[in-house]
């Protein structure tokens, strides 16, 4: 039986027990939802590949788009307890995203997608699926197509995105090879910062990286090495040629 879609009803009234300092708080639903435009998306559970690899980082990556289009703040639900919750979230350094541990599966359960992945050793756990909330009332939802295993085809940042602004689009982000001590990194790095393009940066000779990864990748042995949007820019000059366009 297909997952019924909940747009024009509210949202679940629930408590959540979050760890925040050291300190036990309850987060109600209502302060989250009511008055507030609030994007939700719902994955089955932290530290799993899907939900670590695309569709948390998307959200946070996209987050300042979203908040210039109207959108006050992005949950992130999990049916995952407390602990658990704040160690992804630092893990996943998701700064722009509210990550809220639904342990007892009561706000997933209220939506109508709890499932059991029992065969998986997971219990009971969320299907994944997307909405837009506006004042405590859903008026969109992406629930991800009832097959087997773990669907992932409209519930990510990107169509929710859209849907919100057609015409909105996400900002670059760059990925940025260096070596310590390298005044054409810091210059190409200060001028990624000045264009308002985040970057990741991967240093040279750290975690297993090597010049020899380097020439694989771009096929140079020189540093700054640049990537932006999966497109190779090449090195400080050539950044600075590509901004200048």
């Amino acid at each position: 039986m297909p997952f019924e879609n909940r747009e024009g009803q509210k949202v679940p009234s629930v408590v959540w027990p979050t760890r925040q300092g050291g300190d036990w708080v309850n987060v109600n639903s209502d302060d989250i939802f009511k008055g507030r435009t609030v994007v939700v998306f719902s994955l089955p559970g932290a530290f799993t590949p899907t939900c670590s690899s695309t569709h948390l980082p998307r959200f946070n990556e996209l987050a300042p788009v979203f908040f210039e289009n109207g959108v006050d703040e992005i949950v992130c639900m999990s049916v995952n307890d407390t602990f658990v919750m704040n160690e992804w979230a630092k893990d996943q350094e998701s700064n722009n995203v509210t990550l809220i541990p639904d342990g007892n599966g009561e706000f997933t359960a209220g939506m109508g997608l709890l499932v059991d992945k029992s065969d998986l050793g997971f219990g009971k756990r969320s299907w994944r699926y997307s909405m837009l909330v506006k004042d405590g009332v859903v008026e969109k939802m992406f629930i991800e197509p009832e097959v087997p295993g773990d669907p992932f085809e409209v519930s990510d940042a990107d169509t929710m995105l859209k849907y919100i602004n057609p015409n909105a689009s996400g900002s670059k982000v760059a990925t940025v090879f260096t070596k310590p001590g390298c005044p054409f990194c810091a210059k190409a790095k200060a001028a990624l910062e000045d264009a308002g393009i985040p970057y990741e940066e991967i240093t040279i000779a750290n975690a297993g990286v090597t010049s020899r990864t380097l020439r694989a990748i771009a096929n140079a042995d020189t540093v700054p090495q640049i990537f932006i949007e999966g497109e190779y820019i090449g090195g400080s000059d050539d950044l600075e040629a590509y901004l200048a366009k």
